[in-house]
Parts: C-alpha cells; sequence; structure tokens
C-alpha cells in the first residue's frame, strides 16, 4: 500500500458506514462486528486528524470531510470492484490448461474427452502432454494429472481420485496367451517382459506384491514411452504391465486380458493445481474425474 494512505480495512468500513449511513449495517455487509467497525472508523480519523462523522440528535451525519472521503472512496471501490471482476471474467473465459503424461492422455484421457465436453463445456479445457518429468508448478499450467506418491507439497492443492493398480497385460495374438492366461504369476519368471524406462519400478513393485523375487525377473524389448510398450503388448509382442486405467478400455474389449490381476501401489491419481487463487473449475473437473473412475470397466 502506498505510505501515505491510511488502513484499506479502515477506508472500506468507513466506506460501507457512510454509504449505508448506518454503522449497524456495515458490520452487517462487512460480516464483522458493530464494535469493529466503529473503532475502524475512529481509527481513521484519528490518522486523519479530522472528524469524518458528526453527532446529529440520536444519530451521526457525515461531516463535509467524511461527505469528501465517501466519494473519493466510494469511487475508488467501485472501480477496484469493477477490475476484479473483468479480471476474474476473463479468468473463466480463458482456456483451463492441463497438464497430462502422454499415455495417460492418449489412453484414457481423449476417449473420454468428449463426456468431459458436454459434462463440464464451461471448462473450455486445453490439453498439455508430457512423456517426461511432468512439473505441476510449470508456468502457464492450471493443473496437472499423474500418478505420484504422498506426502503432498503445501504449495500445491491435491485432489486425490484414486490409488495406482498395476498389473501385467498380455493379448490374445500372444505366441502362448492360451497357456500364459491359466499359468500362475510365477510362469511371468520365465518370460521376456516388456518393460519401459519411464516406470522402472512397475514390475519389481508387482512381483514383491505376488511374493516373488523381482531379481528374477527376465526383461526384454524396453520402450521409452509406456503408450509404445502398451501398443506392442496389443500387437502381441509380450507381456507389459501397466496402470489399470490405461489398459481398462483394451481389457474391456477384449483386446488385452489381465489373467494375475492388479495390486494397488502407493501412489495415487491425483489433479494437481496451485494452492493460490482456488480455481474452482480443478474442483469441478476433479469431480467429474472421480465419477468418471469409479464408472470405469473392471
Amino acid at each position: 500500500m502506498h505510505p501515505d494512505l491510511p488502513s484499506l480495512n479502515a477506508l472500506r468500513a468507513f466506506e460501507a458506514a457512510a454509504r449505508l449511513q448506518s454503522v449497524k449495517q456495515a458490520a452487517k455487509e462487512l460480516h464483522v462486528t458493530h464494535g469493529a467497525v466503529s473503532r475502524q472508523v475512529r481509527a481513521l480519523e484519528k490518522e486523519l486528524g479530522v472528524a469524518l462523522f458528526a453527532k446529529e440528535g440520536r444519530g451521526v451525519k457525515l461531516t463535509d470531510a467524511g461527505i469528501l472521503l465517501r466519494d473519493a472512496a466510494g469511487d475508488a471501490f467501485a472501480r477496484l470492484d469493477g477490475a476484479c471482476a473483468e479480471l476474474k471474467r476473463r479468468s473463466e473465459e480463458a482456456p483451463f490448461v492441463l497438464g497430462c503424461p502422454g499415455s495417460l492422455l492418449a489412453r484414457w484421457f481423449i476417449p473420454r474427452l468428449d463426456r468431459l465436453n458436454r459434462a463440464l463445456p464451461e471448462l473450455r479445457l486445453q490439453l498439455s502432454a508430457s512423456e517426461g518429468e511432468l512439473d505441476p508448478r510449470r508456468p502457464g499450467l492450471d493443473a496437472t494429472l499423474l500418478f505420484a506418491e504422498p506426502p503432498w507439497p503445501a504449495d500445491m492443492r491435491v485432489f486425490e481420485l484414486a490409488a495406482e493398480r498395476i498389473g501385467p497385460v498380455l493379448s490374445p495374438r500372444h505366441p502362448r496367451f492360451a497357456e500364459l492366461r491359466q499359468a500362475p504369476p510365477q510362469a511371468l519368471l520365465g518370460e521376456a517382459l516388456l518393460h519401459t524406462a519411464s516406470r522402472p519400478q512397475a514390475w519389481p513393485q508387482w512381483t514383491s506384491a505376488q511374493g516373488l523375487q523381482p531379481a528374477r525377473l527376465h526383461f526384454g524389448q524396453g520402450f521409452e514411452h509406456l503408450y509404445y510398450l502398451l501398443e506392442a503388448a496389443v500387437a502381441g509382442l509380450g507381456v507389459a504391465i501397466a496402470p489399470e486405467p490405461l489398459v481398462a478400455d483394451e481389457l474391456a474389449a477384449g483386446r488385452l486380458a489381465a489373467p494375475w490381476g492388479f495390486v494397488e501401489t502407493r501412489a495415487r491419481l491425483a489433479l494437481w493445481a496451485p494452492a493460490r487463487g482456488a480455481d474452482r473449475r480443478a474442483e469441478a473437473l476433479a469431480r467429474w474425474l472421480r465419477h468418471e473412475l469409479m464408472e470405469m470397466p473392471s
């Protein structure tokens, strides 16, 4: 605030009391007590060195100084209210930029995009894909959808959507599909497993959850991104491992099978948004995402 200006709270209390010609009504409008408004006005009078109200019978009236300040403060607050309303309108009309890993975007989000647009037409979503390390704090992003493990940072609002569940999948086009789909999890220790550099922990996590030794895993073809890994699995080139949402549609359509099921990890699929200036659009998107995940084919 400019060093020559009085307290903004005091000016706001005075402006409301002068405009409404009532300390009681000003207190109600500002959601404070009658005494709080009176104290702010007295403090303002003391700081300015002039009386702003004078007694008139059982009530009060504005002095000449009070009228001058009322008009100036009223105009200033009206301009501020107008500017804030305009900025809010622009913000709500601007596209909502969502960051998302490319694999999650392509295999789960985009197939549901038409439903999202119908459910939240005011969102005006703009998607930003990444297959590298996705930074939720990257400038230009309004929110980020990703798998991550808690604890959550204090400077972000994190809407937890679902626990991450991972499991091996293979295609009916796999040469040993009929045999493997009936086999126990131990059978995978003899397979040249498809894997990806973006999720090196996935196979060891699943193996440990099955009571098997990760050191006995044998890896075959590797891929830089999860999207290509799953395309290879659909083509019958091997057994891959992936989060359940990314293969849900393929499982429902019979293009992939998950004979050994899925296990829960410590990670969560969550929507991250900056904690500053809470955006209601992020909350609406989080609610829609939770509903879609609950409706996901199992």
